[in-house]
């Protein structure tokens, strides 16, 4: 779920043409966890081919992935490597969470509430190894480019924009700002008109805007003191955080005491699954790799109908459709970075 900074940290709606000719690292579980989440039949059924795989995934990331090439931007998806042993806690509660949830999924479908089952329905996705090898077959076949971490994929994003190989981050979480991320980009693989949870009620999305150095110059702290706010409130690490204690109010202590080592003393109820040191030194430090090569290809039309279609069920007429607005897309992000290296 990520830290809760979104009281804290200033930002601002941007548009897409802001976007064009830029290289956003995109963490893709986060991605493709939205795409799982929203793209459902209306009693939450996930999309699925004939031998009952889950779709929904590769639908969401093909049509979201031509969107954004056709805007101009440049999209490289960053996947998670192993997760840090300091995570299981979370991993389970997580677990937990979808199991709770899919029992209440399947009580409402006997009630024949659809509305609820939808809602239950959303929070039981799972990514499987399977999922994942199709989502990055997909990408390889439209031509654009993936990486992957060694760990977490945030870190990994963030470390691309640190770098200058890409100029944001993009995630719904603000785990990137932790781990040194100069941009961060929210909504980009959600915008649009969406309906609020639990009600007929339609709004308008756009991507927001937030910079690193602008939030700690608001703030008043730096980026360490920034993962010691994170860490009071409760991070993937810490899921629960110490108790009693919000975003402003675990600001307002470390601006006060400098460092979370000085405000632990104070906060004697404080406890921790995992030495919070460990997790400070994770986020101001993760493990990244420079393994990595970033380019977009001409997408490969007949591999994409003969996976998505001959695979997966997909609509071939649709399909080809993409695909050609993709070979479009990119052709002209190429001559584009042609045209600018003369100037």
């Amino acid at each position: 779920m990520g830290v809760n900074l979104r009281e804290l940290v200033p930002r601002r709606e941007i548009t897409f043409e802001e976007l064009r000719g830029r290289v956003i690292a995109i963490d893709a579980y986060n991605a493709l966890y939205q795409f799982l989440a929203t793209i459902r039949q209306p009693d939450g059924t996930p999309l699925m081919d004939s031998r009952g795989n889950i779709t929904s995934h590769l639908s969401g990331l093909l049509y979201r992935t031509v969107n954004l090439l056709e805007m101009g931007i440049k999209p490289v998806y960053v996947f998670d490597g192993k997760p840090p042993e300091m995570k299981d806690l979370e991993i389970l509660k997580r677990m937990k969470h979808k199991e709770e949830a899919l029992r209440k999924y399947e009580e409402a479908l006997r009630r024949g509430d659809i509305r609820s089952a939808r809602k239950y329905a959303q929070q039981t996705g799972r990514l499987t190894e399977e999922m994942v090898k199709d989502a990055k077959r997909l990408l390889d076949l439209l031509g654009v480019p993936w990486v992957q971490a060694p760990s977490e994929g945030e870190a990994q994003a963030a470390y691309m924009t640190i770098k200058g190989d890409a100029w944001a981050t993009a995630s719904q979480d603000y785990d990137s700002l932790l781990f040194g991320a100069v941009r961060l980009v929210r909504n980009l693989t959600i915008s649009g008109r969406r309906k609020l949870p639990g009600k007929d009620i339609y709004v308008e999305i756009s991507p927001e805007l937030i910079e690193l150095d602008k939030v700690l110059k608001e703030l008043g702290i730096n980026r360490r003191q920034l993962v010691d706010v994170a860490i009071l409130i409760g991070t993937d690490y810490n899921p629960e955080g110490v108790k009693g204690i919000g975003p402003k109010k675990a600001l307002r202590l470390i601006k006060t005491y400098g460092s979370l080592e000085k405000v632990l003393p104070i906060i004697k109820e404080a406890q921790f699954p995992v030495d919070p040191l460990k997790i400070r030194e994770f986020f101001l430090n993760p493990d990244v790799t420079d393994r990595y090569s970033l380019e977009w290809r001409t997408p490969d039309v007949e591999g994409l109908v003969k996976f998505l279609c001959g695979e997966h069920d997909f609509s071939e007429s649709r399909v080809k459709r993409a695909a050609e607005r993709a070979l479009k897309a990119i052709r002209e992000l190429r001559s584009q970075t042609s045209l600018e290296a003369w100037f």
